[in-house]
C-alpha cells in the first residue's frame, strides 16, 4: 500500500530540501542547538509533513489548507535562511542556493493546489 502523497512530486521535493536543512544545520555552533536550528529544521520538515497531513483530507478544500501552510512553512524558512547567513553560519550562496530551491517548491505547490480548484 502506498500513500498518496508518496506520488507526489511536491512531497518529495520538500522531503530533499528539509535533507538538505538537515545537513546543514550540523554545521552551525553548538550553541544554536536548540534554537535557531532547531527552529530551521522544524520550518523545513513542516513543508513535506504538511503536504502529506493535506493528502489525507476530505475534501480539496481541506487539502489547499494544508498546502497554503507548506508554503507558509516555506517562508519560515527562507527567513531563517537569512538569519542564519546574518550570523555568518552560512554563505551567501547557501542561502541564495537554498532560496532558489525554496522558490522552486512554492511555485511547485501553487500550481499543484491550482490544479485542485480545476475539475
Amino acid at each position: 500500500m502506498a500513500f498518496r502523497f508518496e506520488h507526489l512530486n511536491i512531497w518529495s521535493d520538500s522531503l530533499a530540501y528539509a535533507n538538505e536543512i538537515y545537513k546543514l544545520t550540523k554545521l552551525f555552533p553548538r550553541e544554536e542547538l536548540y534554537s535557531l536550528s532547531d527552529q530551521l529544521k522544524r520550518s523545513a520538515s513542516s513543508i513535506s509533513t504538511n503536504i502529506a497531513d493535506g493528502s489525507g483530507s476530505s475534501s480539496k478544500k481541506d487539502f489547499s489548507h494544508f498546502l497554503d501552510i507548506g508554503i507558509k512553512s516555506t517562508y519560515e524558512t527562507v527567513s531563517l535562511l537569512y538569519l542564519a547567513f546574518q550570523q555568518s553560519y552560512i554563505t551567501k550562496d547557501t542561502k541564495d542556493e537554498l532560496y532558489i530551491k525554496a522558490e522552486q517548491i512554492v511555485k511547485k505547490i501553487q500550481v499543484f493546489r491550482a490544479s485542485l480548484k480545476n475539475p
